[in-house]
C-alpha cells in the first residue's frame, strides 16, 4: 500500500508542482497542503487531469489551529477537503489555510463539486471562513441571528445569549447568559505509594 501512496504523492507533487505547500503520508491516506492564493486552479487540476481525476469531494471540514503548536505555517483557520477518484479508486486529504486569520477567505469549490455547497455553509456558520463564489452563504445550523461562530477556539463555552420561551410575553425571548462561568479540574486521589513511587 505504501508503493501505491508514494507513486500518488509523485503524480500530485509532479502535476500541481509550485501549487503545493507540502505532502505527508500518513493513516494510510496521503494529505496535501495547497497555496491559498491557487487553491481554485490546483481544484480544477484535480479534478480534470487524466493522472488523478478527483471527480468526487466526499467531505469537507473546517479547522482552528488557534491553540496547535505543532503546525509549521503558523496561520489559524484551514479547510480540509477529502477527494475520491473513481476512475484511480484512490483517495486524497487536502488542506488549504486561509491567509488572513482575521478573516478567513477562500474561494468557493461549488464550481468544480457541487456536493461542497452545504459543507461550505457549515463551515462558514461554525468558523467563520467566508468562501467566495458561493451563491448562497448563510448559516446552516445555528440561528440567523446567532452571534459568533462556535466552533472557533476562543468561541465561550457558554455562549455569548441564551434562549427561553417567556410566558408573559408569549414568545421566545434572547437574554444575556445566567450561566456562571467556572472551570472544572477532576480532583486525583492517590495513596501515598501509589505505583511505588515514595
Amino acid at each position: 500500500m505504501t508503493a501505491t501512496l508514494e507513486s500518488q504523492e509523485e503524480k500530485i507533487r509532479n502535476v500541481l508542482g509550485e501549487d503545493l505547500v507540502g505532502l505527508a503520508i500518513g493513516f494510510g491516506e496521503l494529505s496535501v497542503t495547497v497555496k491559498a492564493e491557487s487553491w481554485f486552479s490546483a481544484a480544477k487540476t484535480l479534478r480534470d487531469h487524466p493522472e488523478l481525476k478527483f471527480d468526487q469531494m466526499i467531505d469537507l471540514c473546517g479547522l482552528d489551529y488557534s491553540e496547535y503548536h505543532g503546525g509549521a505555517s503558523g496561520l489559524r483557520f484551514a479547510v480540509v477537503y477529502h477527494l475520491l477518484s473513481l476512475d484511480h479508486n484512490k483517495r486524497v486529504r487536502v488542506k488549504v489555510f486561509a491567509a488572513d486569520d482575521a478573516l478567513p477567505i477562500l474561494p468557493s469549490v461549488i464550481d468544480i463539486w457541487p456536493a461542497a455547497n452545504w459543507f461550505e455553509r457549515e463551515a462558514f456558520d461554525l468558523f467563520g471562513i467566508i468562501f467566495t463564489g458561493h451563491p448562497d452563504l448563510r448559516r446552516i445550523l445555528t440561528d440567523y441571528g446567532f452571534i459568533g461562530h462556535p466552533f472557533r477556539k476562543d468561541f465561550p463555552i457558554s455562549g455569548h445569549v441564551e434562549m427561553r420561551y417567556d410566558p408573559d410575553q408569549q414568545r421566545v425571548v434572547y437574554q444575556p447568559v445566567t450561566i456562571e462561568p467556572r472551570e472544572i479540574v477532576p480532583r486525583v486521589v492517590r495513596e501515598p505509594n501509589y505505583g511505588g513511587v515514595k
